[in-house]
């Protein structure tokens, strides 16, 4: 199972994640690449921004489901194919 393919079992359990813990648990060296990636093969992963516990601002990534909005927007940009199955 490659790096990626750990990250996203991760998020899909529920749990969210930093660009650190990115880093430092799964050992990839750019987190957002690896959000960015995760995205183009059709993963729905929402950022959000955070507070920690030492006060500092962060990025916290999570796996969601898309609004009505967010399907509406793909099908005006891109079309209905767009939510075509193939295989």
């Amino acid at each position: 199972m490659s790096r990626q393919e750990k990250l996203l079992k991760y998020l899909e359990s529920g749990a969210d994640v930093t660009p650190r813990q990115i880093s430092g648990s799964f050992g990839l060296k750019n987190p957002h690449e690896a959000i960015r990636q995760l995205r183009i093969k059709g993963n729905c992963i929402y950022t959000n921004s955070a507070t920690l516990s030492d006060g500092s601002n962060t990025t916290k990534y999570r796996i969601g489901k898309p609004s009505r909005r967010m399907v509406a927007l793909a099908n005006a940009v891109a079309g209905s194919s767009v939510f075509t199955r193939t295989a």
